[in-house]
């Protein structure tokens, strides 16, 4: 049965320090935005085939998401992927496997939808179009699965309101933010915006 949709609110600093595991890293500047590289495809590519090797037979999915899955958006060089399990509270089903690839989970969310993200650092190199992977984990039959993959095909589609979400992320990437989460708060007008469009069209 499909989980009941938990509304996002902005997240307050107590929140964001309690759903990150140790410090949660502060920005305390702006945002530096590269135009969209093709190679983050590429990169997707490679982990996500890392990542369904090291997950063997547990029901799974990988999908890439976030900016870097839609060209002709600038985003931060760092891949977003989504990994759909059977139930995300589950850590030891998947949480000992990827930390063998190098990931590290550092946010555990269990008011909301058992929200897990596990990163993966990349060295520092010229040929390096990525910085690092931030990979999501929720539960199958999570409402957010669907948001986040309409919201990615609505932007591969929708030539206005990928110019629109792009021009909102270069105007608050401007801006001074403490942390990395209050940046990606302020878009969810225009996020909200984007999907109730994308919903409309779809129904």
């Amino acid at each position: 049965m499909p989980e009941q949709e938990i509304e996002r609110l902005s997240m307050t600093t107590e929140e964001i320090a309690a759903a990150n595991l140790g410090t949660a890293p502060k920005l305390n500047d702006q945002v530096v935005l590269r135009e969209h590289d093709p190679r983050w495809s590429e990169v997707f590519e490679t982990e996500a085939a890392r990542v369904r090797e090291s997950l063997g037979a547990l029901d799974h999915r990988v999908e890439h998401v976030g900016s870097t899955s839609v060209p002709g958006l600038p985003a931060k060089p760092v891949i977003d992927m989504l990994l759909i399990v059977p139930d995300s509270a589950d850590e030891p089903a998947y949480v000992p496997a990827l930390e063998r690839l190098g990931f590290t989970l550092v946010i555990r969310e269990p008011d909301w939808y058992e929200h897990r993200v596990l990163r993966e650092e990349f060295p520092d190199g010229p040929d390096r179009s990525a910085e690092s992977v931030n990979l999501h984990v929720l539960s199958a039959g999570c409402p957010e699965n669907d948001r986040m993959l309409l919201f990615r095909d609505r932007l591969r589609t929708h030539d206005g309101d990928r110019a629109l979400y792009a021009d909102t992320k270069r105007s608050l990437a401007q801006q001074n933010w403490e942390y990395m989460q209050n940046y990606a708060d302020a878009k969810s007008d225009v996020v909200a915006g984007i999907l109730e469009r994308a919903a409309a069209d779809a129904g």
